[in-house]
């Protein structure tokens, strides 16, 4: 189980602010499934325009923080697979090869393809703390399902399915 801070997230992720909306990843199987953390504060940019009476995190929004967490759940699972096939040609090289260059894996993140089934079940205000969870489902070439699911505390705010692509 690995968890990232919000710097470690910015090396993975080619998002930033304001557009950057995960803060902390807390559980993560590499390739597998993740659960991450938006907090939701005040100050947030997209609360002067969007229902301004009454503070609403924009659903479009929460999707969007789901499907960062399911970059960050491909993308690591990526390294891995790199690292584990250096490591392998290393192993049976006969010479010393030198190390590889950082791999910019921000630049492969994949694309949002489609949203499945998508249910708002209860509104997301300032102050709450949005646990992200996602799992990899079935893969069929460069396109994955994901289940997603968002949480303010034990209670589901959002569910549904994600559909991602790796870049070509």
């Amino acid at each position: 189980m690995t968890v990232m801070n919000a710097d470690e997230i910015r090396k993975l992720l080619p998002h930033r602010w304001p557009f950057l909306l995960l803060d902390r990843v807390i559980e993560l199987k590499p390739g597998v499934s993740g659960v991450g953390i938006k907090n939701v504060t005040i100050s947030e940019p997209f609360f002067e325009g969007h229902f301004p009476t009454e503070s609403i995190m924009p659903g479009v929004l929460i999707v969007e923080a789901l499907a960062q967490m399911t970059a960050v759940v491909y993308c690591t699972g990526a390294l891995q697979a790199m690292r584990e096939a250096e490591q392998e040609v290393a192993a049976t090289a006969e010479a010393q090869l030198e190390p590889a260059e950082e791999i910019d894996i921000s630049s492969r993140v994949g694309y949002l393809v489609a949203i499945r089934d998508m249910k708002f079940m209860k509104p997301v205000v300032p102050g709450d703390q949005l646990l992200l969870k996602v799992k990899i489902g079935r893969s069929v070439g460069i396109l994955s399902k994901v289940n997603v699911a968002a949480y303010v505390g034990k209670v589901c705010v959002v569910e549904g399915t994600l559909s991602v692509s790796q870049r070509p």
